[in-house]
């Protein structure tokens, strides 16, 4: 059989390779006796799986029951998979039979298999590698040919280190691994898997099926989905009996989804979350936004340094009287410049002659050239060391050189 017949055969919806991948292994581990661990996050649909299973396989005619581990209290767990004898505690009025031993022949799904106490994961281990368990109460051991198949949406190896599952029960159910993909990495089966169930709830309540517009199918399809399949029928489902309006906007559709993960763009990792189970996809996602933070500190940096005085660069020089006086120069420089676009009114009203301005600016201009010959003269022509000498940037001292033609 295909995996085509397959998922219409088991309604399953979806192209995703990873999900067809998995469909594959089952279909094809199915006419062996092995045992088989599913593995997925709540919702991804893992109960569909044992049944593919057991129908694609030599015990298709046989019983079939699913266990879930998790609902059954630990005082009662052992007596309902392998039954008891009449009074073996309280309440035990007559002898019962366990799961194991009505499925013989069959295939039994136990759900949340992690959920399991620690001397019941013993009783199955032993299951598993004998065929052989004891009633409650009973010594007599009682023989059985059931399938196991197991699933669960805890991480076994945690579970293992912490102490809560059996190393040697953990290998024993994991003979063969199929993992079922998250809801949030099947992102080109999420619109079909709406669609499909909107048009069930409209037959169901006999209304017009829903219709998404373009930003709806954004939200809808970047949404991470924590309650995978599961959510989004109960999501669409609300919609569908809330909504008066048929045509649903992303204004709409962000009232039914939480705030805090409305969206499947990664979250950057915090000690809250290392419980969390991060995919690939979201650390290097992580690393990508470290890397482009990291060069928007840079270039903030290459910026201020560039905006900063030239002076501020350069090494203090020795010789602090001809640097002080050529700095004033500079400065004293810079305000008659300033002047010459701005003139304010002095005190004593006294009106500034624009030829005194010249007159002094170039006195200064003249100032700065002896200076600087002088400095250059000093040091043998060496710019650097003029330029130290100065307290300017050799940059600065090229500059004046080329402004003032002086000759080396």
């Amino acid at each position: 059989m295909d995996i085509q017949s397959i998922k219409q055969r088991f309604g399953i919806i979806g192209h995703d390779p990873f999900l067809e991948r998995s469909i594959q292994v089952a279909v094809q581990v199915a006419p062996t006796d092995l045992t088989v661990l599913i593995t997925g996050e709540s919702g991804t649909g893992k109960e569909v799986f044992p049944k593919i299973i057991h129908q694609s396989g030599a015990r298709k005619h046989g019983p079939y029951i699913a266990v879930n581990c998790g609902a059954i209290p630990e005082g009662t767990i052992d007596s309902e998979l392998f039954g008891h004898e009449k009074g073996s505690f309280t309440g035990a009025h007559e002898a019962r039979k366990g799961y194991f031993e009505v499925v013989d022949g069959g295939t039994i799904f136990l759900d949340e298999v992690a959920e399991l106490p620690l001397s019941t994961q013993v009783r199955l281990l032993r299951v598993l590698e004998s065929g052989e368990f004891f009633k409650v109460g009973s010594s007599k051991v009682i023989k059985t040919d059931v399938r196991v198949v197991a699933a669960t949406n805890v991480n076994i190896p945690e579970a293992i280190e912490k102490g809560k599952f059996r190393q040697d029960l953990y290998y024993r159910l994991n003979t063969v691994p199929i993992m079922i993909p998250p809801l949030r990495e099947r992102k080109e089966d999420i619109l079909m898997l709406f669609k499909k169930f909107a048009y069930d709830f409209a037959e169901k309540y006999r209304m017009p099926p829903l219709q998404l517009n373009d930003d709806a199918i954004v939200l809808l399809e970047n949404y991470r989905w924590p309650g995978n399949i599961r959510q989004l029928k109960n999501v669409t489902e609300q919609i569908s009996i809330i909504e008066k309006s048929k045509n649903v906007t992303a204004t709409t559709l962000k009232q039914y989804l939480p705030k805090d993960v409305s969206s499947s763009l990664p979250i950057l990792y915090s000690k809250e979350r290392e419980e969390e189970k991060i995919s690939e996809r979201d650390l290097l996602y992580k690393v990508l936004f470290d890397m482009k933070r990291d060069l928007l500190e840079l270039k903030k940096t290459v910026s201020d340094l560039m905006d900063k005085d030239e002076t501020e660069l350069t090494t203090p020089a020795s010789p602090p009287v001809l640097r002080k006086t050529f700095q004033k120069t500079i400065k004293d420089e810079d305000e008659l410049l300033y002047n010459d676009f701005e003139i304010s009114q002095p005190e004593d009203d006294h009106i500034i002659d624009p030829s005194e301005v010249i007159t002094e600016s170039l006195s200064l201009q003249k100032k700065e050239m002896d200076m600087i010959r002088i400095a250059l003269e000093r040091h043998g022509g060496k710019r650097k060391n003029a330029a130290q000498e100065l307290g300017i940037s050799e940059r600065t001292l090229y500059r004046k050189i080329k402004e003032y033609e002086i000759d080396l």
